[in-house]
């Protein structure tokens, strides 16, 4: 369930970012609405995730997730371009998470503190 609420609160924070970008310094109300909504549903599913996953670890992927789909978001909903180096450094961010979620032994999550006190 917490890569459920990690995947979440991704997706609220792009929603909220790309608000933040329609609400033109924050002269345009319904976009402002949607930042505000979309970075407290983002903490509020971050917040569940990390009972079980490792901040460092599920920060990383949030803020790596997040600038990649973000770039596709400016790229897709404001037609902004992305050079070589862009989709290179994109590239090298997701190979970056692969490795985390895959390789990397960091990622296990440990007990939340309910089953934690279920064992004792």
């Amino acid at each position: 369930m917490h890569w459920i609420y990690l995947a979440l609160a991704i997706l609220f924070e792009v929603a909220g970012t790309t608000a933040l970008k329609a609400a033109e310094g924050f002269t345009r109300p319904w976009p402002v609405v949607i930042v505000v909504l979309g970075y407290l549903a983002a903490f509020f599913f971050l917040g569940l995730s990390l009972k079980s996953l490792p901040v460092g670890i599920a920060y990383a992927i949030w803020a790596a997730l997040g600038m990649v789909l973000i770039a596709a978001s400016g790229w897709l909903v404001f037609g902004e371009r992305l050079d070589a180096w862009a989709m290179t450094g994109i590239v090298l961010i997701v190979a970056g998470v692969l490795l985390i979620g895959t390789v990397s032994g960091s990622v296990h999550p440990r007990p939340s503190s309910e089953s934690r006190d279920r064992t004792e």
